[in-house]
């Protein structure tokens, strides 16, 4: 029976022409061995999976081989490509730098250097993590790497290039390898599964190709493991259970209830899901990325962001059509601000359950006072299903009639008075001062020979709106309350702003003291916390001047000055305090050695 070797092994790259989604770079390596024109020395750098050991492989065997093909391949049928096939080949040595990572390593390295080849025209080194060398280790080797043999050719690979430094870096042409296209590894995996006599969904391949993020060998490996789990029938609904993936199809579903404004709906879905096993979390994140992935599909310029096939670029693209640009940008905020307070928040499920239930209220036709455009919720009133009728109105029984209603007798066609002249001037001069943009449907009465709209008499004038504001007497409220009934409002404040981490931790911390006739002082420890609260200082007064039926409270908010109080004391100073006045406390901590962490 044939031993089973892992995908990731049998299918590594033994060709240039066989490396995954580096086409640039391998066409580079095969021009320069074809033109003779070699360095002493090279850096591999990229991430994990990408190609950068087997590119080196490759390379080394390349340029020994002494029977090169047309295409500039290894032929793998001289003396130099069948040892190193075979794994005996004196020319090729790899060593790992991160266990062999000190000076005398890079001595013994120095030493075989020194030794030409015995069959072949160069030695190659291949050091992989080479960051992972000690800075003696560098130190000891650039002298060699500077200037070594004319036989010796230096391949250094690493995932860290930031971590090499510079003088290194300047002694190495320097190659960077790209992340891997999620069509690139559809493609090969369709080979390879095509290979091994499997069937496998596109769909579920293209789930592989993301969860590897961009690594070849990582995608092989997730491969393997949803083809052993599904005996070669690879499916998306398995390869999503396999991998414990959260179906976009939930993402769908809570899409059309955000535009819908369904808040049952969604919260109803991410129930579903937390019943799966998914963390929150990884939920919020996921819907975000989703969300974006529908921005970048919307727009024909930018839908080659979306790292997917052509099929599903083209769904999100006609799902994405039908979303406005504004609420994706809304709603991606939304998401990423509940991602940045999930750690802080003490009930994880209510800051996600709120957050679904902004995001259902993007869309409200109810824009936010503030300036925000956040939706609001309307009144119950205007959930009626009808409007009563608005009644005429009725002119009095000595009310002269309008020529509408009759014809006008000689009684009622008699001078009016200097007072009821005066009256209609007034009219006339208002009528003539309001706005012109009255419609034709408006309702208007008749009273007393004039035609009244109602539309317009509710457009005032601005100066008479004013004067009557300031006529009318404002109430403001004045009620008796004690100590204990202000400490009970100051508790339901400091549970009244969930959403709201560090606003939650200075109130939780802080007293209001009253300084006579309603006036309170809010002390905190520095400038920043005095602006945080300060933000939120109207809706703070606002709960408790309703609670307490009191419109004469105010607080001002000072930072306290000279010694810091305890609550708002560091990890470091609460230390420092125990440690003083308990001796035991810090002999424990000396003897134990025990730090902060």
């Amino acid at each position: 029976m044939e031993q089973y070797i892992v995908s990731a092994r049998k299918y590594r790259p033994s060709t240039f022409a066989s490396v995954v989604g580096q086409q640039a770079l391998t066409a580079t390596l095969k021009n320069a061995i074809a033109t003779d024109r070699l360095a002493h020395a090279y850096l591999f750098c990229g991430s994990r999976g990408v190609g950068k050991t087997s590119c080196a492989r490759i390379f080394a065997k390349t340029i020994n081989c002494t029977s090169r093909t047309p295409e500039g391949e290894a032929c793998n049928r001289c003396d130099s490509c069948r040892q190193f096939n075979e794994n005996r080949s004196m020319n090729i040595i790899e060593l790992d730098a991160a266990s062999n990572n000190g000076v005398d390593d890079i001595r013994q390295l120095v030493e075989q250097v020194m030794v030409p080849p015995a069959t072949g025209r160069y030695r190659v080194f291949i050091i992989d993590e080479v960051h992972m060398l000690s800075s003696q280790a560098f130190n000891a080797f650039l002298k060699t790497l500077e200037e070594p043999p004319s036989y010796v050719v230096f391949i250094l690979a690493t995932t860290e290039k930031h971590k090499i430094i510079p003088t290194i870096l300047s002694r190495c042409q320097i190659y960077d390898f790209n992340r891997i296209s999620i069509a690139d590894m559809v493609k090969h995996l369709q080979a390879v599964a095509a290979n091994e006599g499997m069937s496998a969904d596109p769909a579920a391949l293209n789930v592989i190709a993301r969860k590897a993020d961009g690594a070849m060998r990582d995608a092989l490996s997730i491969f393997d493991q949803v083809a052993a789990s599904t005996r070669g029938n690879i499916t998306y609904d398995a390869t999503i259970e396999n991998l414990n993936i959260l179906d976009e199809s939930y993402y769908n579903r809570l899409v059309d209830a955000f535009i819908a404004q369904d808040v049952a709906t969604s919260l109803l879905i991410y129930k579903e899901i937390r019943e799966k096993g998914f963390d929150s979390q990884f939920f919020i994140n996921g819907l975000g990325l989703y969300l974006r992935d529908l921005m970048v599909a919307a727009n024909p310029a930018t839908i080659t962001l979306l790292e997917a096939t052509d099929e599903v670029r083209a769904e999100m693209a006609a799902r994405a059509a039908k979303l406005h640009p504004t609420f994706l940008y809304k709603a991606m905020a939304l998401c990423n601000d509940a991602d940045f307070n999930f750690r802080a928040a003490s009930n994880k499920q209510f800051l996600i359950e709120l957050t679904l239930i902004r995001l259902c209220q993007l869309l409200s036709p109810s824009p936010d006072e503030s300036g925000s455009d956040e939706g609001q919720m309307r009144p119950l009133e205007s959930f009626t299903t009808s409007s009563p009728a608005p009644h005429p109105i009725q002119a009095p029984a000595d009310m002269p009639q309008t020529p509408a209603q009759a014809p006008r007798t000689a009684a009622s066609a008699a001078p009016r008075t200097a007072k009821s002249s005066a009256a209609a001037a007034a009219l006339a001069a208002a009528a003539t001062t309001a706005p012109q943009q009255v419609q034709a449907q408006t309702p208007a009465y008749s009273l007393g020979g004039l035609s009244l709209s109602m539309r317009g008499a509710a457009k005032k004038a601005p100066e008479e709106t004013a004067a009557q504001a300031a006529e009318t007497p404002v109430q403001t409220r004045t009620k008796p309350y004690s100590d204990a009934d202000l400490e009970n409002a100051w508790r339901t404040v400091r549970t009244s702003f969930p959403a709201e981490p560090m606003l939650t931790g200075i109130i939780q911390a802080a007293t209001p003291v009253g300084s006579g006739g309603g006036k309170y002082v809010l002390s905190v420890g520095t400038e920043m916390q005095a602006d945080i609260v300060g933000k939120h200082l109207k809706a703070i007064l606002s709960i408790l001047r309703n609670m307490l039926s009191n419109d004469e409270i105010d607080i001002s908010v000072e930072v306290c000055e000279g010694e810091i109080p305890p609550a708002f004391w560091t990890d470091t100073q609460v230390l420092e305090h125990i440690v003083a006045a308990h001796p035991a406390v810090a002999a424990m901590i000396n003897k134990y050695k025990m730090r902060l962490n």
